[in-house]
């Protein structure tokens, strides 16, 4: 059968777009930290941490219950369910105002992280089971393609959101584009809710599978890559999860995810310690307006190398053995989470953690590959939602490193509007990362180790 015969599959990829465009949006949560700190100044920095740790790990978990049902039902209605879903959970999250704090915190836990979090994950899985699919030819560079999208909703979500708590311009790298009303913290949940259901819905009618037995026009693996070394076996689930090989890498994958969605989720917060660990208070409110909008700059900043590695690293993948990619991509992302303390500059802190951005994008885009290389395509949904799983620990294990080892240095005064609208004095306290810099980064290092053990002629099925 030859591509002529079939729907162009790259429409497939726009798909898949614009679908991560919004789930990608899971990552913006650090510029809602700060106001809803202000609003609740009972809560502590590892309660405020709890909705960014149980999203990811619903999230993950998810992706096998979504992968192992658009295995049976395909992938346009699951992903349109999960983005009903997700819009529902973001959109109940704004009544969480109404409680009081501790409530008012399980009422995010339960809306924004589980509700949001199964939709994200039921819907994410869709796009990267149908693009392996579709491209066993560029396997590496259609998953961070298809992952590309999610690594790029921050940059385009974390100005909006930012802009409607707090009532400023629109900005990217600190260029205002237009002007957004304040709308709070709560209403900008039910705002983004509401975009995320409608974009997400319209980009699932894009996904259809290949036809049974589908392989492009002449195409045959190459020579010395990972996909021609594995074995051509189909693996179920269950199988898989007996070969040592899937533990090796989920132990790999977890560490990266750990030290990249450690920063991720904490950039904003992280530089705004940085920055008003410089200072002494009270600080004014423009002063804090504007290390906020760089905060979220560096979100959006963030964002952009997430996206590019998922397609740089993809591509490189390619082309030689995927380990030895990984190999690189962990010795760089270790350095840069060993040194990242060190880069309290602005230049050099964007350009650090665009570093571990750029190591983390690959990630994402390898393993989904690895799982097609290694285990095949016949189950690849629900195989690589349980190798997702490492993802959903590095989601609780990474944020919580930061909030757990984080050493609270002094107390600075500043003056603020973003929560209730009104002019008040909060406190921030500004922390030290240190250590949990220093855990991620050496588990990088040993995942660099432990990646070149995985043998791709050696998988036994059994």
């Amino acid at each position: 059968m030859t591509e002529k015969k079939v729907m162009n599959r790259w429409w497939v990829v726009v798909g898949a777009l614009v679908i991560q465009v919004s789930l990608g949006a899971v990552y913006i949560w650090s510029v809602f930290q700060s106001p809803l700190l202000e609003f609740f100044p009972s809560w502590t920095e590892t309660q405020v941490t709890l909705p960014a740790q149980i999203v990811l790990a619903s999230f993950a978990l998810a992706v096998i219950f979504g992968g192992r049902i658009q295995d049976r039902l395909g992938p346009r209605i699951v992903a349109t369910a999960g983005g009903l879903i997700l819009g529902t959970g973001l959109i109940l999250a704004r009544f969480a105002y109404m409680f009081e704090p501790s409530f008012a915190l399980v009422w995010l836990i339960l809306t924004y992280a589980v509700l949001g979090g199964i939709g994200i994950g039921v819907a994410y899985v869709c796009p990267i089971a149908t693009c392996v699919k579709w491209f066993p030819d560029k396997r590496g560079m259609v998953t961070g393609l298809a992952v590309a999208g999610f690594g790029a909703g921050a940059f385009f979500f974390a100005p909006l959101a930012r802009g409607l708590i707090c009532g400023d311009a629109y900005s990217l790298f600190n260029l205002q584009l237009f002007n957004l009303p304040q709308v709070g913290v709560f209403n900008s949940f039910m705002t983004l809710g509401v975009i995320f259901l409608v974009i997400v819905v319209a980009g699932a009618q894009l996904l259809i599978n290949p036809p049974e037995g589908y392989k492009p026009a002449g195409w045959n693996p190459p020579e010395g890559t990972t996909a021609a070394k594995a074995p051509k076996v189909e693996f179920a689930p269950g199988e898989m999860l007996r070969t040592p090989a899937f533990w090796l890498l989920w132990i790999t994958y977890f560490a990266g995810c750990t030290a990249g969605l450690q920063v991720i989720m904490k950039a904003s917060p992280i530089w705004q310690s940085f920055s008003f660990g410089e200072m002494t208070g009270p600080i004014p409110h423009s002063t804090y307006l504007s290390v906020t909008a760089v905060g979220a700059t560096a979100v959006s900043f963030l964002a952009i190398f997430n996206a590019g590695g998922r397609i740089l690293w993809g591509k490189v993948s390619d082309m030689m053995d995927r380990r030895v990619t990984l190999l690189i991509m962990f010795l760089i992302c270790g350095a840069a989470m060993l040194t990242l303390d060190y880069m309290r500059e602005l230049p050099l802190y964007l350009i650090w953690i665009g570093i571990i951005g750029l190591c983390f994008g690959g990630f994402l885009s390898l393993y989904p590959a690895l799982t097609a290389d290694f285990f095949g395509t016949r189950h690849i949904g629900v195989n690589y939602g349980l190798m997702f799983t490492a993802y959903g620990a590095g989601g609780i294990i990474g944020p919580y490193l930061a909030a757990r080892f984080m050493r609270i240095v002094e107390h600075i005064p500043y003056l603020t509007t973003c929560p209730r609208g009104t002019l008040q004095e909060v406190m921030f306290a500004v922390g030290d990362y240190t250590i949990a810099f220093w855990t991620a980064g050496i588990a990088c290092i040993i995942a660099a180790v432990l990646i070149m053990q995985v043998k791709p002629d050696k998988i036994q099925t059994k």
